[in-house]
């Protein structure tokens, strides 16, 4: 055979099959190379919008402890209150009626000490699922939100 016949058709199908390619396989590659671009760039804005929520929920969260503890504090501080003034009412009454108010007064005041200190840990374990179940944009189930208040409130 000829060479130059050789080299004008493997010329021809050298052409064609990049005819071919540019047709048919490079469109698909591009595309899927675009599409995939795309899915990356939005995962990379869905992370730094989930970046932000859980800013914000913390955020929240803090603002929402701290407005509890106030009002804990204040719970207290009112518990304390009562139990001044039952301990000056048996001041005045005899030293046997005394002792049993001052009792009374101690335990009244652990009880709503504990009741407040129960209080708070079961909001905190409220908004921690809260603020998690924002950032994860879906409902944990009851078990498993039960579950997890439990969990929360006996680690607190």
């Amino acid at each position: 055979m000829n060479l130059n016949a050789t080299l004008f058709f493997q010329m021809i199908v050298f052409f064609v099959l990049g005819w071919f390619t540019m047709k048919f396989v490079w469109p698909p590659l591009t595309k899927a190379m675009d599409d995939r671009r795309q899915k990356i760039a939005d995962g990379l804005a869905a992370a730094e919008k989930g970046k932000a929520d859980l800013a914000q929920a913390q955020a929240r969260v803090s603002l929402m402890e701290a407005a509890s503890k106030t009002e804990n504090h204040a719970r207290l501080a009112e518990a304390e209150k009562q139990a001044a003034a039952l301990i000056d009412q048996a001041r005045r009454e005899g030293e046997a009626e005394k002792a049993r108010i001052v009792a009374q007064a101690r335990q009244d005041a652990l009880q709503e000490a504990q009741r407040v200190r129960e209080g708070l840990r079961g909001e905190v374990a409220v908004l921690a699922v809260k603020g998690a179940e924002q950032i994860l944009r879906r409902e944990v189930d009851a078990k498993a939100h039960a579950e997890l208040l439990d969990q929360l409130k006996a680690q607190l």
